[in-house]
């Protein structure tokens, strides 16, 4: 168990990145969303960020085929910052991409069209589809947008999304390996269920192939997504609970213009947002410096917490 624990402190890379990173299978990938019947592998030009990492997770895969810039992400929670986490991305290959002299020339520059998709398999429930926009963040609402960006995701849970599953096999057995360590996760430790897992599905041709080639580091990778996905929902509950006393507190005090009651209820909401507010910074910083028993510790400890927050100065 000593040896899984240095992987879980040093692992970036994503089980799904891992399986897409070849082109034959990224390419079906990209014509099953779009619809498209390209053949040729060497058409994609590959341009994933290695090093841009953003709340423990590198950007996942993103590449160009005719003149159309795809970034794709996989994700295991609902994060509304993705659009803004996208626009980073999508920053960075720009300016890797032209030359800084030509930005300030008089003939208009050519950039290749963007996409951005969410592939989403976590435990909350989501719609097949819906879209993320970058607008829902701002902190004034305008009618007139001087910058959008919008992020499709999709649900590739089982039952979801099946006709996309259906023109790219890899996804549909992507999905049915991962909801199969969820569920014998439920009943036996981890590192047993996903051992299962991998071994089931090598039988049954389930991601086989890829498995069979990778098995002890695909075992890893999956042992770390799910303690990863675990550890931040428990950090998620104990900010919860900080801003539930945070807007008691709060509450108290409008409870004497607006009433109590009313005002525990506004509090509350207002102590939550402020709890998290801080949770989520924390994370972001503790995982910036791979920083991973920290956040583990910080999910158990409370005083710890408070440490690592003065800390941080969050």
């Amino acid at each position: 168990m000593g040896e899984e624990k240095t992987v879980k402190r040093n692992y970036k890379a994503t089980l799904f990145a891992m399986i897409f990173k070849d082109k034959k299978e990224l390419l079906a990938l990209y014509n099953a969303v779009n619809g498209t019947e390209y053949d040729d592998p060497e058409l994609l030009e590959i341009n994933t960020l290695e090093n841009a990492i953003y709340i423990s997770m590198q950007n996942d895969v993103s590449f160009i085929i005719d003149s159309r810039l795809s970034l794709y992400e996989h994700q295991s929670t609902c994060n509304p910052n993705l659009p803004l986490r996208y626009l980073f991305y999508v920053s960075d290959l720009y300016a890797g991409m032209i030359e800084k002299r030509k930005l300030y020339g008089k003939k208009a520059l050519r950039i290749p069209t963007p996409r951005f998709l969410i592939f989403y398999n976590g435990k909350d429930k989501c719609p097949e589809r819906q879209v993320l926009k970058l607008s829902d963040l701002y902190a004034i609402k305008e009618e007139e947008l001087s910058l959008e960006l919008k992020a499709v995701m999709l649900n590739i849970n089982p039952g979801c999304n099946p006709a996309i599953k259906d023109a790219c096999k890899t996804l549909r057995d992507y999905s049915e390996y991962t909801a199969r360590v969820r569920k014998y996760a439920k009943e036996m430790p981890l590192e047993d269920a996903v051992e299962r897992a991998i071994t089931e599905c090598i039988q049954e041709g389930i991601l086989a192939e890829f498995l069979s080639q990778n098995r002890a580091e695909a075992k890893k990778m999956s042992i770390f997504e799910c303690d990863e996905e675990e550890i931040m929902r428990q950090i998620r509950e104990d900010g919860y609970e900080e801003g539930e006393a945070a807007g008691r507190s709060i509450g108290r005090q409008q409870g004497e213009i607006i009433g109590r009651q009313q005002g525990e209820i506004i509090g509350r909401q207002q102590g939550e947002v402020i709890g998290m507010e801080r949770l989520n910074r924390l994370i972001q910083l503790l995982a910036k410096e791979n920083r991973l028993d920290d956040i583990v510790k910080a999910s158990e400890d409370p005083e710890y917490q408070k440490q690592l927050m003065e800390e941080f100065s969050v």
